[in-house]
């Protein structure tokens, strides 16, 4: 869930991934802003723009001229991508001095603009969501390709999150860097993070399975179609304050996300912090940052949360609290691949680091359905796979979902 609060991820800079819908505790995407685990590589560099050292087997030019006195050298490809990896760890590098001084200015002279306004909101979001401080602990090139005033760089970091009672978080995820030239100096647009929402496929592209598990999902995928609507209900989950670390959890339904990058999602959420249980709503749309709504959301309350595709690009989604009888509607605009329906139960995201899950105890979804193919299914009959959230470090099983109902449409996710 990626707001001015948090991100929603899709995290998931440092801190627990992806910003997430309205947090003090970031959900998800996020973005350079969100969402993790799957550990694929989203592009491949090659092909038109790729930049490779010339062929062992070419032919040597006899005589090279002299260059005009006037004459503007052109970069080599290695020099080039050089230029664009320095960039890449320089403003890693500034992102962490900023955070310690709480001086976001800092990390502007690598960023454009839009880029550099959704730095700022991690920033705050992740101060929000109890994160007194941030470290890179690695970095690693795995890509990088040029192609006239863009660039594509592909790196595997490694970013630690310290919280307000001391405990740390380490968290590694891969990063698709955008960059732009700008008055002849490369400036990042956009750093996305492919397995920030960590798709239950297992990688990048794949589409869940049976037995699919996720570090942060839990609930049901359809993939295999056309989606183009989906809804569920579900009565807001009272949360027990424990501890003193920052947790949180989603409850929401979405389309995309599954096998892409792509995903638009609405639902509500708890945070935990400092003893205290906040509960919002919220919709996202990766890799920007989660944002709340103007909804009363209480635990205890029963929500209903719709997406609907007006039009191509343009969508429509609605949260009614049919307990308060309080609503929102409201459309975004959004490229959607359209490619998968999900109802899930989520650990949301700070940064670049799942946050800890909390206390929900169990959510039930009633009334599920989706638009698959221009027919309204149910998650059953559009062949939804269940997805279990496990710790991928200690092998735990932290959420799992139940079978679905004999109506097709209906199933829980209990804490584990």
């Amino acid at each position: 869930m990626t707001d001015t609060d948090a991100t929603r991820t899709p995290p998931e800079k440092p801190g627990p991934s992806r910003p997430r819908a309205t947090l003090p505790v970031v959900v998800a995407v996020a973005a350079a802003l969100v969402i993790a685990a799957t550990g694929a590589i989203g592009m491949a560099a090659g092909g038109n723009g790729s930049l490779s050292a010339a062929s062992p087997g070419a032919t040597p030019t006899p005589t090279i001229p002299a260059a005009s006195p006037s004459a503007t050298p052109t970069p080599s490809p290695q020099s080039t991508v050089a230029a664009v990896e320095a960039l890449v760890q320089t403003a890693n590098d500034e992102q962490q001095r900023p955070f310690a001084q709480n001086d976001p200015t800092l990390m502007r002279d690598t960023a454009t603009a839009a880029y550099y306004a959704q730095l700022v909101q991690l920033d705050a979001a992740m101060r929000s969501g109890g994160v007194t401080g941030i470290q890179m602990l690695s970095l690693t090139f795995d890509q990088a390709a040029t192609q006239g005033n863009a660039a594509q760089v592909v790196t595997t970091e490694t970013w630690q999150a310290t919280f307000t009672d001391g405990s740390t978080s380490a968290d590694t995820s891969v990063n698709n860097y955008s960059l732009v030239l700008v008055n002849g100096a490369w400036k990042i647009a956009s750093d996305t993070q492919p397995n920030t929402n960590v798709p239950p496929g297992g990688s990048a592209g794949s589409p869940p399975t049976v037995g699919s598990t996720s570090r942060n999902w839990s609930g049901y995928v359809a993939t295999g179609g056309t989606f183009t609507a989906v809804t569920g209900t579900w009565t807001v989950p009272s949360v027990t304050a424990t501890g003193t670390k920052p947790a949180a959890e989603a409850t929401w339904v979405g389309i995309g996300g599954a096998t892409t990058t792509d995903l638009v999602q609405a639902g509500t959420q708890s945070t935990v912090q400092n003893g205290l249980v906040q509960y919002s709503a919220w919709i996202e749309t990766l890799p920007q940052a989660s944002q709340n709504v103007p909804l009363t959301i209480s635990a205890g309350d029963t929500v209903t949360v719709s997406l609907t595709q007006q039009l191509p690009g343009t969508w429509n989604i609605a949260i009614r609290n049919t307990t308060t009888g309080g609503s929102y509607s409201g459309a975004v605009t959004y490229a959607s691949s359209v490619s998968s329906a999900e109802w899930i139960e989520e650990a949301p995201s700070v940064g670049r680091g799942v946050v800890t899950l909390d206390q929900f105890g169990a959510v039930r979804f009633t009334n599920a359905s989706t638009v698959k193919d221009g027919q309204t299914v149910t998650p059953a009959a559009a062949a939804a796979l269940a997805v279990q959230m496990v710790n991928t470090k200690t092998g735990v099983q932290l959420a799992t979902p139940s079978a679905l109902g004999t109506d097709g449409a209906s199933f829980s996710v209990t804490r584990g």
